[in-house]
C-alpha cells in the first residue's frame, strides 16, 4: 500500500507541475489572444469550440475509459498481454470513429455553420477540425494506458511537446490572419490546435511502441477484449453522445437566447465570449492543481475495486474530500476578495471583475463535482456519471431557453449556478451511496471557512499599499495562502489531539 501510494503520489506530482505550467503559460497567452481578438470574436471562437467539442466525443466514444478501466484490471491481475490486446483493439476503433466523426462534420457542414455559427465562419474551419479528429481519438487512448499503467511522465512529455508547438504556430497564424476577420481568426486558432494534436499524437504512439517493447509485449499482435470494451465504451459512448450533444446545444443556444432579450448579435457574443471565453478560464485554471491526481483516482480505484479493497476506497475517499474541500475553499475566498483586482490586472477589464466576483462561489462545487466523478468512474460507476450528467445539461438548457429571453445575462448566471448545483447534488449521493462515505462537516467545510475568513483579517491587518497594482495584488494573495496554509495546519493538528484525548 505505501509503495502504490508513493507511485500514486510521484505520478500525480509530475502530472500536476506539468499541467499547472503548461495551464498557466496557455492562460497567459490566451489572455493575450483575448485583448487582441477583442470579445465578439473570442464569442465566436467559443462557438466553434463547442461544435469541435461535440465531434471529439463522437470520435473518442468513450474508448480512453474502456483502456484505462481493462488495462488497470489486467495488469492488477498480471494478464498484461490481454491489456495489450484490449489497447490494440481500442486504438484500431479509435482510429475509425475519428474518420467516421470527421466524415459527419463535413457533411453537416451547412448546416453548423448557418444554424450553429451564426455564418461568422464558412466551412474551411469544420474541415480543418476534421482532419484532426482521428489523432485526438488515438491519442486518447494512448495516454489512457500509460496513465493506467503509472507512467504518467510520458503522458506530461507529449503535452509539453504539444503546447510549445501549438503556441509556435498560433503565434505565426495569428501574425498573419488578425487583421482579416473572424473567420480567419477562427481558421488560425484551430488549425495550430490540429497541427499540435498531430505532432502529440505522433511522439506519444512512439513513446507507446517503445513502452510495449520494454515490456517484451511487442509480440503481441491480436486484438481481443472486444466484449469487455464495448460493454464498458457502450454505455459510455452512448450517453457521451446526449450528454456532449446537450452541452453543445447549451452554448450554441445562448447567443440566440440573449439577442432576444434585446441585445444585438454583437453585443450577444461579446457577453458570451467574456463568461465562457475569459472568466470561467480563469476560475477553473486552479484546477490543474487537482486534475493530474483525480485523473490518476480513476485506475487506482479500479484496482482497488477489483481487489475488492473496500476499507483502502472508503479510506482514501475521506482524505481526498478533506483536502479537495480545503483547496476549493481557500480559491474560491481569493476570486471573492480580490475580485475587482483579479479583473483590472488580467484584462484591464472591470466587468470580467465583477463576474469573478459573481461566480466564485461555485468554485468549491465545480472542483468537488470534479473529484467526485473521477472517483465513481473508477468505481466502474461511469453511466450514473454520464447520467448526472445528462440530467443537468437536461434541466440548465431549459433553464436558458426560458429565462434568457427574460432576464437577459442574469439569467445565464442563474442557469450557471443551477448547473453546478445539480450536478454537484447528484454525484455526491452517488458517492454517498457507492463508497458509503460520510460527510464530514468539520473537516469539510467549518475548517477551511475559519482558515478563510482569518486569512482575510491578517491581510486587512497588513493592508499593503502598493501603488501598482500588480505587485498589490500579489502580496495580498500570497500572504492569505500563507496565512490560509499555517492556519490549516494549525487547525488540523489541535482538532488531532482533541480526537486523541
Amino acid at each position: 500500500m505505501r509503495k502504490k501510494s508513493k507511485l500514486f503520489f510521484i505520478n500525480g506530482t509530475i502530472l500536476t507541475i506539468t499541467a499547472l505550467s503548461m495551464r498557466f503559460a496557455t492562460l497567459i497567452f490566451n489572455i493575450y489572444v483575448s485583448n487582441q481578438i477583442g470579445t465578439e470574436a473570442v464569442g465566436v471562437f467559443s462557438l466553434v469550440m463547442a461544435v469541435y467539442l461535440f465531434f471529439i466525443t463522437v470520435a473518442t466514444s468513450g474508448l480512453n475509459i474502456a483502456v484505462t478501466v481493462i488495462v488497470s484490471e489486467k495488469f492488477a491481475i498480471n494478464k498484461e498481454k490481454t491489456g495489450i490486446k484490449a489497447i490494440r483493439t481500442c486504438i484500431f476503433f479509435s482510429l475509425l470513429l475519428g474518420i467516421v466523426s470527421g466524415g459527419l462534420i463535413l457533411l453537416f457542414s451547412d448546416f453548423i455553420t448557418d444554424k450553429c455559427l451564426h455564418n461568422m465562419v464558412s466551412a474551411k474551419v469544420l474541415f480543418y477540425i476534421a482532419i484532426g479528429l482521428p489523432f485526438i481519438a488515438m491519442s486518447s487512448c494512448i495516454t489512457s494506458y500509460f496513465t493506467s499503467v503509472r507512467k504518467a511522465y510520458k503522458n506530461a512529455i507529449a503535452q509539453v511537446f504539444e503546447f510549445i508547438i501549438k503556441i509556435i504556430v498560433t503565434i505565426v497564424l495569428l501574425q498573419l490572419n488578425i487583421s482579416k476577420g473572424v473567420e480567419y481568426i477562427c481558421i488560425s486558432l484551430i488549425l495550430a490546435d490540429v497541427i499540435s494534436e498531430i505532432c502529440s499524437f505522433s511522439l506519444i504512439f512512439i513513446l507507446y511502441v517503445i513502452d510495449i517493447k520494454l515490456k517484451k509485449l511487442n509480440n503481441v499482435r491480436s486484438f481481443g477484449q472486444r466484449i469487455n470494451i464495448v460493454k464498458i465504451a457502450f454505455p459510455v459512448a452512448l450517453t457521451s453522445y446526449i450528454r456532449s450533444g446537450l452541452s453543445t446545444l447549451k452554448q450554441l443556444i445562448i447567443p440566440t437566447q440573449l439577442e432576444k432579450s434585446g441585445l444585438s448579435c454583437s453585443n450577444s457574443l461579446s457577453k458570451y465570449g467574456i463568461i465562457n471565453g475569459m472568466v470561467m478560464p480563469v476560475l477553473t485554471f486552479p484546477t490543474a492543481l487537482i486534475n493530474s491526481y483525480s485523473m490518476l483516482l480513476i485506475p487506482e480505484f479500479s484496482t482497488y475495486l477489483a481487489q475488492k479493497n473496500y476499507k483502502a476506497i472508503n479510506y482514501i475517499s475521506g482524505k481526498i474530500f478533506k483536502l479537495t474541500c480545503a483547496f476549493s475553499v481557500c480559491i474560491c475566498s481569493i476570486f471573492l476578495f480580490f475580485s475587482n483586482e483579479l479583473g483590472l490586472v488580467i484584462y484591464n477589464n472591470i466587468e470580467t471583475g465583477y463576474y469573478f466576483r459573481l461566480l466564485a462561489p461555485l468554485i468549491f462545487f465545480m472542483y468537488m463535482d470534479n473529484i467526485i466523478d473521477c472517483i465513481l468512474k473508477g468505481l466502474n460507476k461511469q453511466f450514473g456519471v454520464m447520467c448526472c450528467n445528462i440530467l443537468d445539461l437536461s434541466v440548465t438548457t431549459c433553464f436558458i431557453y426560458f429565462l434568457l429571453p427574460i432576464y437577459g445575462i442574469s439569467g445565464y448566471i442563474i442557469s450557471i449556478f443551477i448547473s453546478e448545483l445539480l450536478n454537484f447534488s447528484v454525484s455526491l449521493l452517488q458517492m454517498i451511496k457507492y463508497a458509503k462515505i460520510r460527510i464530514n462537516f468539520i473537516d469539510w467545510l467549518l475548517i477551511p471557512l475559519i482558515c478563510s475568513f482569518s486569512s482575510y483579517v491578517i491581510i486587512n491587518i497588513f493592508n499593503y499599499k502598493f501603488v501598482n497594482l500588480t505587485v498589490y495584488l500579489f502580496a495580498n494573495i500570497c500572504t492569505f495562502l500563507l496565512s490560509y496554509l499555517l492556519m490549516f495546519l494549525f487547525l488540523n493538528k489541535l482538532k488531532i489531539k482533541f480526537d486523541n484525548n
